[in-house]
């Protein structure tokens, strides 16, 4: 029996008596963010074929860092609108900043809801 067989495009490998595919997953690991981590364990339970899909052709962490690049950036805007439309601003924090705190950490609240709804747990 030949160790390598190459059968519609695709190489196996012999390993005892069966050939199995010989493939490789590259090894471009980036550091996920908590939306990220978020998504992953999301479609790991609920779109296992798309999870799956994703592994197998080496694209998980680079969907998953483009998710969480996503999902900070909506988080960074939804924050800036809110503080601005309700008048949460530098001269409040001047003047009364446990009022200040109390309001940003609404606004927070608010658009990490946001977020979490439109992107990490959705399916695209």
């Amino acid at each position: 029996m030949k160790e390598k067989i190459i059968e519609n495009g695709i190489e196996y490998v012999r390993r005892g008596d069966y050939y199995y595919p010989n493939v490789e997953v590259p090894k471009k690991h980036r550091q996920l963010g908590a939306y990220g981590r978020l998504h992953k364990e999301f479609i790991k339970n609920h779109r296992k074929g798309f999870y799956s899909s994703l592994i197998l052709q080496g694209k998980l962490d680079e969907y998953l860092y483009e998710l969480n690049r996503e999902a900070y950036r909506m988080l960074n805007e939804l924050i800036d609108y809110f503080a601005e439309n309700e008048g949460v601003t530098e001269e409040l924090k001047k003047e009364n900043q446990m009022e200040w705190v109390r309001r940003m950490n609404n606004i927070k609240a608010r658009a990490e809801e946001i977020v979490l709804d439109e992107i990490v747990y959705t399916t695209r």
